[in-house]
């Protein structure tokens, strides 16, 4: 266990990142001609974030996956003005980004209590609709949860991501000697002798071609836009996913996260990034940790090795490079020491913007 700071890790079985609903708004209440009475609108169907809520409970809480806002009531006689139908509530996990089943965003719900109509209500009838009500929206939606959290995992399968976490938390993730043993993402969260706490997402790996949708593809790479910080994870060693594929170096590897990257969505660039560069207990790992700090350090010299087509137009500075090993433990504390300074001056850099945002004078 890392003096002064521990990992808690929560594996999501059956972890479910997607779900598709119909979803109905309330039909509007009938007018009454001969009095002007006009009938109540229809309720709404609303998607509203809770924190606590997950995806599976939604799934086994709704299992009929339909919702359909109350109708209004018509106009009568003792109530010339029909009362509205109930709307239809639907409490969803934060971090959640609804669409229409063609792809058409309706909009994404970040912060607990966020509140998204998905479905109107029809209107009642009254002078303007010869006193007919109208139906209410009806469609089909999907909601996609992104995870939220403060630092995201990246690298290709086997780079040992999930066993760091495993070694600072003493946790047991499914771990083995082959690619893809994380099929679904793992949140952790450090937790430092001073009780802040840090949370981390530890996420399927990627391969070459997961910006097109190879592999996990998407799947994957939509989790880590809601991350506020990267940390790269890299074997000194290189990485090479089968007999089939092509043997990479580890400056080969981080090349080709960063095209990953940037050929998805660019800005994910823009967010912090730290390099772990893991299993440095192995024969010649120094050394070839040197070699990959110095190429890091004028990548522009070392490209040519790579494929025009496999060169991303962008480098980035990483905040700090931390030779790691989940073995002996080599570089565990100092991890997780960068990972928190890392987030502190972020978000000391976010509050000083704030507040020139604030104290700057309009033009």
């Amino acid at each position: 266990m890392v003096q002064g700071s521990r990992v808690l890790l929560r594996k999501y079985g059956n972890f479910i990142d997607h779900l598709r609903f119909m979803v109905k708004g309330g039909a509007g209440g009938m007018g009454l001609p001969r009095l002007g009475g006009e009938g109540g609108k229809g309720g709404d169907v609303l998607m509203v974030a809770k924190h606590g809520v997950s995806m599976k409970d939604v799934k086994e809480k709704y299992t009929h996956k339909r919702f359909t806002g109350g109708a209004g009531d018509n106009s009568s006689v003792r109530s010339l003005k029909g009362s509205s139908g109930l709307h239809c509530q639907v409490d969803v996990p934060v971090g959640i980004t609804i669409t229409t089943d063609n792809g058409l965003k309706i909009g994404e719900l970040d912060k607990d209590g966020a509140e998204l109509q998905v479905a109107r209500g029809g209107y009642g009838g009254g002078f303007r609709s010869n006193f007919l009500p109208t139906k209410g929206q009806k469609r089909i939606i999907r909601l996609d949860l992104k995870l939220i959290a403060d630092v995201g995992l990246v690298g290709f399968p086997n780079a040992g991501k999930s066993s760091l976490l495993s070694k600072v938390s003493h946790a047991k993730p499914q771990i083995a000697d082959y690619p893809f043993t994380t099929m679904r993402p793992e949140l952790g969260k450090i937790m430092y002798s001073d009780f802040k706490q840090i949370s981390v997402a530890d996420l399927p790996g990627l391969i070459e071609g997961a910006h097109i949708n190879r592999g996990m593809g998407h799947k994957f790479l939509k989790h880590i836009e809601r991350t506020k910080q990267l940390l790269f994870v890299v074997d000194v060693g290189g990485f090479q996913l089968s007999f089939k594929t092509q043997f990479r170096t580890a400056f080969e590897t981080v090349q080709l996260l960063l095209l990953e990257l940037e050929l998805y969505k660019e800005e994910l660039l823009d967010k912090p990034v730290l390099l772990a560069v893991n299993k440095m207990d192995v024969p010649g790992a120094e050394e070839k940790f040197a070699e990959l700090v110095k190429q890091l350090e004028n990548p522009q010299d070392y490209l040519h090795i790579l494929p025009e087509e496999l060169v991303p137009e962008r480098q980035i500075t990483f905040r700090q490079i931390i030779p790691v090993s989940v073995v002996s433990g080599q570089g565990i504390e100092e991890l997780t020491h960068y990972i928190r300074r890392s987030l502190d001056e972020q978000a000391e850099l976010e509050i000083q913007e704030t507040a020139q945002k604030k104290t700057a004078k309009p033009p």
